[in-house]
């Protein structure tokens, strides 16, 4: 599919090893363009940390709120998507958080919707100072390794609860209960946990990670030029029928299947894979 503006460039960065289970990879987008250009990103239910070059971008909410973003942004966790506008001349490098891992390092899991400045959840300038330093850098892969380094001694280790959590992939089976039975604490305590450190609840991940798996399926078809069989997607991502895949379309991008066709080219997924 050619895009609809040549001069904006995008890419994502994989992370080194020792960092897989911190952030799943970085998301670099340049407007190199004469003029503004506006993109959707799609949820991941990852908390983001934002760093923008040049002049302000701004990000509009899914209720309409906008933000203007001057030098770095925490939003999270990403549960539907937010349009992002980078005037000519902008980039942006969007880390992505890994389960818990946002948690490991500011001792709280959920931030806002709205977005909140690092500084002021630290109560100092160090990523002021951090976005001086990679703001040097000339390419997005320099950035991003001196941002780990930075990361490097602030992280904490990862409470065995949620390792269970994140690891958990049997889609027939309840991961709290599981998980409860497994650890012999009550199943109260583990949706406790999974709140406060992963910010959001086991029913709304599996919600959210049938809507992925429909993306990542649609994604696939598109990438070979075929047509898309929905009642394919429907049966092979467990939807009841077509009304309930369309529900959680409009509940995540606030667009119908076909009309996510229709806007693909104008849509970015910086998180999960």
């Amino acid at each position: 599919m050619q895009e609809s503006h040549p001069e904006y460039h995008q890419l994502k960065i994989p992370v080194p090893q020792e960092f897989e289970n911190v952030f799943t990879y970085f998301y670099y987008a340049e407007n190199g363009s004469s003029v503004p250009v506006t993109k959707t990103l799609l949820p991941s239910y990852q908390t983001i940390m934002l760093f923008c070059f040049g002049d302000n971008a701004l990000m509009t909410t899914h209720e309409k709120n906008t933000v203007e973003v001057h030098q770095c942004i925490i939003l999270g966790p990403v549960r539907q998507t937010f349009e992002y506008t980078l005037p000519a001349g902008t980039s942006i490098l969007v880390a992505n958080f890994k389960d818990d891992a946002f948690y490991r390092f500011f001792g709280k899991a959920v931030v806002s919707v709205h977005g909140i400045h690092p500084n002021e959840i630290l109560q100092d300038n160090c990523f002021t100072e951090l976005w001086n330093q990679i703001s040097a850098f000339p390419s997005p892969e320099e950035k991003t390794a001196h941002i780990l380094e930075f990361c490097r001694p602030y992280l904490q280790d990862q409470d065995e609860i949620i390792r269970l959590l994140s690891h958990f992939n049997d889609d027939a089976l309840n991961p709290v209960k599981i998980i409860a039975e497994q650890t012999r604490r009550s199943e109260r305590t583990i949706q406790q946990k999974q709140k406060e450190q992963l910010g959001y609840s086991a029913k709304e991940m599996i919600r959210y990670t049938r809507f992925l798996k429909a993306i990542k399926l649609i994604e696939k078809e598109l990438e070979h030029q075929k047509k898309i069989e929905w009642f394919n997607i429907i049966d092979e991502c467990g939807y009841y029928d077509q009304s309930q895949l369309i529900h959680d379309f409009k509940h995540f991008i606030n667009l119908s299947p076909s009309q996510y066709l229709k806007f693909q080219s104008d849509i970015c997924r910086s998180g999960s894979d």
